[in-house]
C-alpha cells in the first residue's frame, strides 16, 4: 500500500516537473516508452530529462514573451507575478508600481489597455474570469518568476541591456 502511494507521489512530482500540463506530460510519456527511443534502463530518468527540456523550453519562451511586451505590459505582468491570488489592477499601489517601472504616471486606461493587450495574444498571457478578476493563463509562470527572483534574474534583461 505505501509503495503504490510512493508511486502515486513519485508520478504527481513528475507531472508538476511538466507544469501540470496533461499535453506535455502525456507527449513525453508517449516519446519515453515508445519502442523507437532506443530506451534502455528505467523510463524515470527519461521522462525527468524530458520534463527538464520541457522546462527549459517553456522559460526561454516565457522570457522572450516578456522581453517582446511594451513596458507597461511588463510592468502590468510584473505586478500580476508578484501579487498572484492578491492582484488588484487599478488600487493606488498597482499604479504607483507601474509608474515606478514604466517611469511615467499610468492611468487607470492605460493599465486596462495592457491587460486587454495581454489577454489578446496568442497564446494569451492573461485570462479574466467573468467576475472581472485577472489571472495567468499559465501557472507555470510563477515559477518561472520566483526562480529568476531566487537566482537575482528578475526581470529578464534584453540580451546587450
Amino acid at each position: 500500500m505505501e509503495a503504490a502511494r510512493d508511486k502515486q507521489r513519485q508520478d504527481y512530482r513528475n507531472f508538476e516537473r511538466f507544469g501540470q500540463r496533461p499535453q506535455f506530460f502525456m507527449a513525453a510519456l508517449g516519446q519515453v516508452l515508445s519502442p523507437l527511443a532506443g530506451l534502455s534502463g528505467r523510463f524515470e530518468p527519461a521522462l525527468l530529462d524530458a520534463a527538464a527540456q520541457q522546462q527549459a523550453e517553456d522559460e526561454a519562451q516565457m522570457e522572450a514573451d516578456y522581453l517582446a511586451l511594451k513596458p507597461i505590459e511588463q510592468a502590468v505582468l510584473w505586478r500580476m507575478l508578484e501579487q498572484e491570488a492578491r492582484y488588484r489592477p487599478y488600487d493606488a499601489a498597482a499604479l504607483r508600481f507601474y509608474r515606478e517601472k514604466t517611469g511615467h504616471p499610468v492611468s487607470v486606461a492605460q493599465a486596462q489597455k495592457a491587460l486587454e493587450a495581454l489577454r489578446q495574444r496568442t497564446p494569451a498571457l492573461v485570462w479574466k474570469s467573468a467576475r472581472g478578476e485577472y489571472a495567468l493563463q499559465d501557472a507555470a509562470m510563477h515559477r518561472w518568476h520566483q526562480s529568476r527572483v531566487t537566482t537575482g534574474q528578475w526581470p529578464p534583461q534584453a540580451q546587450g541591456d
